[in-house]
């Protein structure tokens, strides 16, 4: 059953936008909600038998609104919205089931004050819903977080103190220009007076942030997600260089920005320049990955992880195989069951 076009749904629908513009009339209640007008008055009717006063006036000016110092619950959820929120918070944090998370606090909190049903079914989700440990998740510190995005909005210079992969510390003052979520990441997008050029941080890495009383010029049409993905792509300590034989058009959905630069060259061919601090990882997982021809033509790190990787899957079917067992075969996620005897 669809929990979205349920009475119960529509009618907690019809109380938001009644919060949110008082005097709407029917027919635009009606269009809102996707329902006709009389459909629209009898959601209206269903608020007042609970107790909510709605009041409606006539005329150019008219329309229901809620009575003047109504005083409600400052956010209502629909059950698809509840169990929606649930799921994405264990979809994108696995630990908040753990003890002491607290985005697993904060949603134990929002379960607890839900309507009885609805809350039943989210805390029924909650419960038994069980979320994968991710080794190599990492979290920004909601502190951290707030004092970048402030320092963001009022346009004003930060000073963090960072901690490299490596594990090098350092201070740097910087211009933040945006945070930017990215598969499950969190960046600050900057301009560093430490280096005087863009940098991309990681805000899990940043130790302490403070905003400064120094103000900054945002730069004129930043597209913030397009700059990162180009600067994850550059700066690091091992070249690439890799031309793909095949077109720019089909090669490009399966390069991501980090990888570097997609150029076309030609109309058959097209060229891959970038960095990386990880050769191994960048043949691996992202070279094969693509699933056209290519030929590594700089970077001497890279083919040389090109080259260790092609010998471990050449090595795998190098020897003998092995006959064939009778059986069902498994699909993807399953376990072979063998014929019975």
């Amino acid at each position: 059953m669809s929990t979205g076009t349920s009475p119960t749904a529509r009618a907690l629908r019809t109380l938001e936008i009644l919060r949110a513009r008082p005097g709407t009339t029917s027919e635009e209640l009606a269009e809102r909600l996707g329902v006709t007008d009389r459909a629209a008055r009898r959601y209206v009717a269903i608020l007042r038998e609970a107790g909510i006063p709605v009041e409606s006036e006539r005329g150019p000016h008219g329309g229901y609104r809620l009575r003047r110092g109504t005083r409600l619950a400052p956010v209502a959820f629909t059950q698809a919205e509840a169990l929606g929120l649930v799921m994405a918070v264990l979809d994108g944090r696995p630990a908040a089931g753990e003890p002491g998370d607290p985005v697993g606090a904060a949603l134990d909190k929002v379960v607890r004050v839900l309507p009885e049903e609805v809350g039943r079914q989210a805390a029924a989700l909650r419960e038994h819903a069980a979320a994968a440990p991710d080794p190599r998740a990492v979290y920004a510190d909601p502190g951290v977080t707030n004092t970048l995005v402030e320092a963001v909005a009022a346009h004003r210079r930060a000073v963090i103190t960072y901690r490299s992969a490596a594990g090098d510390e350092w201070r740097a003052e910087v211009d933040p220009w945006a945070v930017v979520v990215r598969r499950a990441r969190w960046y600050l997008l900057c301009h560093s007076h430490r280096s005087d050029a863009i940098r991309t941080f990681r805000i899990d890495r940043v130790l302490a942030a403070e905003e400064t009383t120094t103000g900054f010029r945002m730069p004129a049409d930043l597209d913030p997600v397009a700059l990162l993905e180009a600067h994850l792509g550059s700066g690091w300590a091992y070249p690439t260089h890799v031309v793909f034989d095949a077109p720019l058009a089909q090669v490009a959905p399966w390069v991501a920005g980090p990888m570097g630069r997609l150029e076309a060259a030609g109309e058959r061919r097209c060229v891959l320049r970038g960095s990386t601090r990880n050769p191994t990882m960048y043949a691996r997982e992202w070279l094969s990955g693509v699933p056209f021809d290519f030929r590594v033509v700089g970077g001497p790190e890279l083919r040389a992880a090109v080259a260790a990787a092609a010998a471990r899957f050449a090595a795998a079917v190098a020897g003998p195989t092995e006959p064939e067992q009778p059986g069902e075969p498994a699909g993807p996620g399953e376990v072979s069951r063998s014929a019975p005897a």
